[in-house]
């Protein structure tokens, strides 16, 4: 499957993920997921759709190691966090707070790998598909 398909579909899913979460917060009256749905939103429908478009619209051999890199560092690490910050913040199902703090600052971690390997990525890779 082609990264920007792959980056383009778990982008779908966070979007509705997030939507879901937004209306759940507004027929329940409570915003308890206010953060992690602003987070789901950001990191996981917005980076990694816009990091969809960048491998739609730029030449990336399929072979590249630092693509795979980045791509699964930004799916792995949009879970992580999102996840990570639900455990920690609301914690449903009572797990040791250590635990979920460092659930949470691996993905988040993880997450901010993807970034700098994306910066790497825009220089490597700047030649347009046109």
């Amino acid at each position: 499957m082609a990264w920007n398909v792959l980056l383009l579909r778990m982008s779908a899913i966070y979007g509705f993920i997030g939507a879901f979460l937004g209306s759940h917060m507004a027929g329940a009256g409570s915003y308890a997921f206010k953060p992690i749905h602003a987070h789901i939103l950001v990191v996981g429908w917005l980076s990694l759709f816009a990091f969809s478009s960048y491998y739609r619209s730029y030449e990336v051999p399929k072979n590249s190691k630092l693509a795979f890199a980045h791509v699964w560092t930004s799916i792995i690490g949009s879970i992580g966090l999102t996840v990570g910050m639900w455990l920690y913040n609301l914690n449903p199902f009572n797990l040791p707070q250590n635990f979920t703090m460092v659930f949470y600052i691996v993905g988040g971690s993880t997450l901010l790998l993807s970034f700098l390997l994306f910066v790497f990525m825009t220089f490597k890779y700047s030649k347009s598909k046109r």
